[in-house]
């Protein structure tokens, strides 16, 4: 995951309900808070109204290393303190939705991870200040992330074959109720058992960390419904391959599909091709503003690139395009109740034309075809 500075089994029901209301796997986001806006993770909605995202990932707190003491510690930056400090406008919106928020911890180049405690003492002491951080600022869980740690540095350990299953165990039975989860990088995968307790047995999930692809993550006691194949980075990583990998993810029943790098920008056009793929519905974007509008999309279905929401008002094409829309390239488009929109194929309002007044998820099915040849419309 680029950037910095940033006891329950795998048998979750009660403790990670499913957010999004209908069945299929949960869709789980990090967000790089140092640059975008952790609340931007509750504006995301199936069209029937239900969240897409189960989980949030506040991406993330740090493990730092005080050298006086030989001692790991919970650090937060300015920003990830200013997310934790306005909860009341950053987190538990979210939370109100449905949406569990996690609190993400990694190294911070100073020694100290979660695989080299020296002691079962030293991995009890930090999970009491995890777990105090989840109470204290009302969380639903941590997350784990094996990066950044750089072990050796200020004389600290290398990893060792305890360190991390005696802090998860420390943590479940701290926080019996809470998530756990294990972002799969870095020296703990290959450290998940000592003395016969499995990391498994103590978390909820595991996802793979490599985005773009497809890899089951090897973690002993968590069974496909509680894993993570498919990962994606949303401002990076291609729409194809985010709707091939949900694809794979439906058909090999994986209950997780991981998203990384929510944006402050909309991207519901992106979702939608794992949503639509997911839960047979596209996503939508509720910025907040009050600003409600009509969506035209690339594709089919809702997918592709989409405009922003466009409000009631006779468009030509120059003025379309100031909304993101391209001509001769409409495929799909939602429509908010009450409102009619007219299609026009040629500028001006002339041509052929057709009048829809709910979302239209296919323009090849529209007699004559409107697909790809918009190019005015009428929104009333």
């Amino acid at each position: 995951m680029p950037g910095n500075d940033e006891a329950v089994t795998g048998n979750d029901e009660e403790v990670a309900t499913n957010a999004v209301g209908v069945a299929g796997p949960k869709a789980v986001v990090y967000v790089e808070v140092n640059s975008n806006d952790f609340a931007n993770v509750g504006k995301y909605s199936l069209s029937t109204g239900q969240p897409l995202f189960d989980i949030g990932i506040i991406f993330a707190a740090n493990i730092n290393y005080n050298t006086s003491t030989q001692s790991a510690y919970l650090h937060f930056n300015t920003q990830v303190t200013n997310v934790l400090n306005n909860r009341a406008t950053t987190i538990q919106p979210v939370q109100a939705k449905g949406i569990k928020v996690l609190l993400s911890i990694l190294g911070n180049h100073q020694g100290a991870g979660i695989c080299n405690f020296p002691s079962q003492a030293a991995a009890q002491a930090f999970a009491q200040e995890l777990a105090n951080a989840v109470n204290t600022y009302g969380l639903d869980g941590i997350d784990f992330d094996d990066e950044y740690s750089d072990y050796g540095t200020n004389g600290t350990g290398q990893p060792n074959a305890s360190s991390f299953v005696y802090l998860v165990t420390a943590l479940r039975n701290l926080l019996p109720n809470k998530i756990i989860s294990f972002y799969y990088y870095g020296p703990a995968t290959s450290r998940l058992s000592y003395n016969g307790v499995t990391v498994g047995s103590k978390v909820n999930y595991s996802w793979n960390a490599i985005y773009g692809t497809w890899s089951v993550p090897n973690v002993p006691g968590l069974t496909a419904a509680n894993l993570g194949p498919a990962a994606v980075n949303i401002t990076s990583t291609s729409s194809s391959t985010a709707a091939s990998l949900a694809t794979q993810t439906k058909n090999n029943n994986y209950g997780i599909y991981l998203t990384y790098n929510l944006p402050n920008n909309d991207v519901s056009g992106y979702l939608s091709n794992i949503s639509n793929v997911l839960y047979s519905q596209p996503t939508v974007y509720n910025g907040g503003t009050g600003t409600t509008g009509v969506k035209f999309y690339q594709h089919i279905n809702y997918g592709g690139t989409a405009t922003s929401s466009i409000p009631k008002g006779n468009y030509t094409l120059a003025q379309l395009q100031a909304y993101g829309f391209v001509d001769n390239w409409a495929s799909s488009l939602q429509v908010p109740a009450g409102w009619t929109v007219i299609m026009y194929t040629n500028n001006n309002w002339t041509g052929t034309s057709w009048t829809l007044t709910a979302n239209n998820a296919n323009f090849t099915a529209l007699s004559p075809t409107a697909n790809d040849v918009v190019t005015s419309v009428r929104i009333q």
